[in-house]
């Protein structure tokens, strides 16, 4: 079925993989995009069916513009770093938490009637559970965290008084093709794999024996490609993450062996705010979408590699 989806963020890693996994699955699907490029990159969608509108989800006027005909929101625009939250909080807050608000806004003015929001395993915080459950109680240690505590907060609460149709997915670590690897606050993984290509030291904060959950981001998109299919409602976040736990040092072993050479590794202090254990349990993930694709992290590493090997080539 023919329908028009707004995606914002959608120039950044994980939308343009959307992207491309929407154009995949659903061709006749009409993909607009909203992003300020602060992060997204207009390379990103070269070769996709989608229209780029370039503003900010803090523009109201821009925003209702890009809502409107739309049957689907994804919303994906946030600033995405701990770090960077811990060094400029307001921000942060304006961006993820007030941008959600009007996204929210935006749907109910124009009737969109389903929603998906992006939230993050971060919320868990100290819990010290672990695999966390999204029955288990939130902590945040940074205000990256409680703004996407907000975030599904308010997803929730429109859903409730305003019966917009949402969902909220908690992303555990999300890592694949276009993941920047080039900025500040960039990702582990993509640090790792660039450095490791480059011959340069590999940066490990703390002892590297933290674990993650990695998702490799085509199960991010099919996941997300469900749940619009179906205008897929839940009034508990869920968490998009398969129950996985990979160490740092396991993550700089598997690249070491992809590439069939040793790195060095460097060690610094711990960052402000991280988490020393994270790894999801995936039941309400598994209840809803019973039989979507976990791809392993050796399997998502060496596409990923991949990537950065022809993207350097060209």
């Amino acid at each position: 079925m023919s329908r028009q989806v707004l995606i914002t963020g959608g120039a950044g890693f994980i939308g343009s993989n959307l992207i491309q996994f929407l154009n995949n699955q659903s061709p006749d699907w009409k993909i607009q995009v909203l992003d300020d490029l602060s992060t997204g990159l207009r390379s990103n969608l070269e070769g996709l069916r989608c229209n780029l509108v370039v503003g900010s989800i803090l523009d109201r006027e821009v925003l209702s513009n890009s809502v409107q005909g739309a049957d689907n929101i994804i919303h994906l625009a946030a600033i995405g770093s701990v770090p960077r939250s811990i060094l400029f909080p307001r921000p942060t807050h304006e961006a993820n938490i007030t941008g959600t608000l009007n996204v929210m806004e935006a749907a109910r003015e124009h009737s969109t009637p389903h929603v998906i929001v992006a939230s993050s395993s971060s919320v868990y915080g100290s819990n010290p559970n672990v695999p966390r459950s999204e029955f288990d109680w939130t902590r945040p240690l940074s205000p990256y965290a409680v703004s996407k505590l907000a975030s599904e907060a308010y997803a929730g609460a429109y859903s409730t008084a305003y019966e917009i149709k949402t969902l909220a997915f908690r992303f555990f670590n999300v890592y694949g093709p276009r993941q920047r690897p080039d900025h500040p606050y960039a990702a582990v993984i993509p640090k790792f794999i660039s450095a490791a290509m480059s011959d340069t030291p590999l940066i490990v904060q703390g002892d590297g024996g933290q674990y993650r959950d990695f998702t490799f981001v085509d199960s991010v998109s099919e996941a997300i490609h469900r749940a619009v299919s179906a205008n897929m409602r839940c009034e508990y976040p869920i968490n998009l993450a398969f129950g996985s736990r990979t160490t740092l040092l396991q993550v700089i072993e598997k690249i070491e062996g992809i590439l069939g050479k040793k790195v060095a590794v460097e060690s610094v202090e711990p960052r402000a705010g991280d988490i020393r254990k994270s790894q999801a349990d995936a039941s309400l993930l598994r209840k809803n979408f019973p039989d979507l694709s976990s791809i392993g992290i050796d399997e998502g590493l060496a596409r990923t590699i991949d990537w950065f090997r022809n993207a350097k080539k060209n």
